[in-house]
């Protein structure tokens, strides 16, 4: 993607089945689920880079034994870092007391993070400040085993201040308005009440309180208590969270909007934001690894035993598009497949753009997660190169020549790698143009594979604020001078901002946005900004039910291609010599491309919750009044 955008954290849960001295015996060491970790988080690291984190819990430890350990970093490279912390502390106790090395109780008994249960978390901030304070997984401690809670999650609520008014409501004082503090305190209530009623009613069936502690942690019913936190969530989520006594849950909102995918054989329960994270870890299947369904809790009680749970009533599946499109993995089977399909599904309107002519244009792509969409690209341009040669060697019949022939079947598409990221700059000078020239320098370009006569056709993920376009890679374009240059987005225009997980608070970051309303001055239409701004706010003491997301109206006013023509304009100066076209993924092919990742709410406005639409017109509101603040 050309444009640096934060998006979703990723969630890994290992919960180990069988005693630490089996995991010994067989893979040579007790650090097995330490070290599955590590790999889990890495293979994630692409989900989250402001800061990540690792919990453990220990299960039958004696009173007075430690067994949560936590430790979370925000260093540049915050996954190596809290590795490196907890493989010194391990180095160290061993190096001290080497009569550890070969007993695996005396391991689990004086080693931290070595247990059963393990959380690994890594990070996007879309909210709050990016202090290690606000760095998963977050613990709520007591001295209550049962009511330890430690929680992560990959999510975004619409209604955190509802939430937070329902939490004061129960008498709490909640020490911040941020979600993650929000949902893991309505956890915790209502895990506090099904403990203190448990504790009730095993004392009337007779049993002191040294004998509960084992039947509460028997009998705690995780399902109901979800059901009972979870009632007015809105938001994407996809939620893990460890009981200090052993149980384990990891909850996926009703729409499937966040990814949630799990393994589980006779050694191992595995939770992740991605398949082919499980895949490679454990060296597993594609089969093998099944994706949690919406509204449901994967739950394994401290016995080990394990179960999906129906905890919300699924709505519609609204995934989200953008997994598919850039956020996750492409070493995804599906994902993969439907990238290429992305890229194929783009080549008629290309071809157009270039009046077919193949043999005058080049094909490249903006690294890196352009690229698989750009193979599929390049597939179509074969297989019209294809029928074309067919058609030229029927129609000349016997009268062809053998160099004739040679020339015909020699034609092929001419692909360069034409962009080069080189490294990525960090704009630490704030001064704007200080900070532009850096930008402008983001991106390397290979001369000499252009000619004057060439069309350049460069394929990037998506075009979201088109700052990088128009400040780095059109300039960058142009000085190869080619005649045309056409900007491919394998995703279509990116018209509202999202609140379920990905950074795009803003409308007026939105270049589609943007576009829009230069249409709309040019149109003498500007004065319609005034109506939607007065029907959004009256919409502000409504229920989120009742809402309605009236920015669509003007978006009505003008079809794909005016807007693209002017976002075209808009990545341009006047020193473009070239000639520059922007081509953008229909809605309806995007959902051919990607059929079981419907959520489209960010291109179309269609938001699967009722708070989207709370969010969308408050971000209007904030445009419309200079306010610069988040919009949730």
């Amino acid at each position: 993607m050309s444009d640096a955008l934060k998006h979703e954290c990723g969630i890994a849960l290992i919960r180990l089945l069988k005693p630490l001295e089996y995991y010994k015996e067989k893979y040579g060491s007790a650090f097995y689920g330490v070290n599955k970790m590590y790999l889990m988080m890495e293979k994630q690291h692409n989900r989250g880079q402001d800061g990540a984190g690792f919990a453990s819990i220990k299960l039958d430890t004696n009173p007075g034994d430690r067994y949560i350990s936590r430790v979370r970093s925000i260093a540049q490279q915050p996954i190596q870092d809290i590795f490196a912390q907890i493989n010194e502390r391990i180095n160290k106790e061993l190096s001290e007391h080497p009569e550890y090395n070969d007993d695996v109780a005396l391991q689990k008994e004086n080693i931290p993070y070595i247990g059963e249960l393990l959380l690994g978390h890594v990070r996007y901030g879309t909210f709050g400040k990016n202090s290690v304070e606000s760095v998963h997984p977050f613990l709520r401690q007591n001295n209550w085993m049962h009511r330890n809670l430690i929680v992560a999650g990959n999510f975004n609520m619409t209604n955190v201040n509802q939430l937070f008014d329902g939490l004061v409501e129960l008498g709490q004082h909640p020490k911040e308005k941020a979600d993650t503090i929000t949902i893991m305190e309505k956890i915790g209530h209502f895990l506090d009440d099904a403990v203190a009623k448990k504790y009730k009613q095993l004392k009337k069936e007779g049993y002191n309180k040294v004998e509960c502690t084992p039947l509460i942690a028997e009998r705690l019913n995780v399902a109901k208590i979800l059901k009972r936190a979870a009632k007015n969530w809105d938001g994407g989520y996809a939620i893990a969270g460890l009981l200090g006594h052993g149980d384990s849950f990891v909850l996926r909102d009703p729409s499937g909007i966040r990814p949630t995918y799990y393994y589980k054989d006779d050694e191992i329960v595995v939770v992740a934001s991605e398949r082919p994270v499980i895949q490679t870890v454990f060296n597993v299947a594609f089969d093998d690894v099944k994706e949690l369904d919406p509204g449901h809790a994967l739950i394994t009680k401290k016995s080990g035993e394990t179960s999906i749970q129906k905890i919300l009533e699924p709505l519609e599946r609204k995934a989200c598009s953008f997994e598919r499109i850039y956020f996750s993995r492409g070493s995804d089977a599906e994902i993969y497949q439907e990238r290429k399909e992305l890229g194929k599904l783009l080549m008629p309107k290309v071809l157009e753009a270039i009046d077919h002519d193949t043999k005058n244009t080049v094909f490249s792509f903006i690294p890196n997660t352009a690229e698989t969409s750009f193979f599929g690209m390049i597939e179509t341009v074969e297989d019209h190169l294809n029928e074309k040669k067919t058609e030229a060697i029927l129609n000349g019949q016997r009268g062809l020549s053998a160099e004739k022939v040679t020339e015909i079947l020699s034609e092929r598409p001419r692909i360069e790698k034409i962009a080069i990221k080189d490294v990525k700059l960090r704009t630490f000078i704030t001064e704007d143009s200080s900070r532009d020239d850096l930008v402008a320098h983001v991106y390397d370009v290979t001369y000499g594979v252009i000619k004057p006569t060439d069309n350049l056709v460069i394929i990037d993920d998506s075009i979201v604020r088109g700052t990088t376009l128009k400040k780095s890679i059109i300039k960058m374009m142009d000085r190869l001078n080619p005649k045309k240059i056409v900007v491919v987005s394998s995703a279509p225009q990116i018209r509202y901002p999202d609140c379920y997980g990905i950074d795009m608070a803003n409308l007026e970051g939105l270049i589609a946005f943007r576009a829009m309303l230069e249409l709309l001055k040019e149109t003498n239409k500007y004065h319609l900004i005034e109506d939607v701004y007065i029907k959004c706010k009256a919409q502000v003491s409504l229920k989120d039910t009742e809402v309605k997301n009236y920015v669509k109206d003007l978006y009505k006013e003008f079809s794909a291609e005016e807007i693209s023509a002017k976002i075209s304009e808009l990545i341009c100066d006047t020193t473009i010599k070239a000639t520059v076209q922007t081509i953008f993924q229909p809605v309806e092919n995007l959902h051919k491309a990607c059929p079981k990742n419907l959520g489209d709410w960010y291109f179309t406005g269609n938001y699967p919750t009722p708070g989207g639409n709370r969010v969308v017109n408050r971000a209007f509101i904030n445009f419309y009044e200079g306010n610069k603040e988040r919009a949730y």
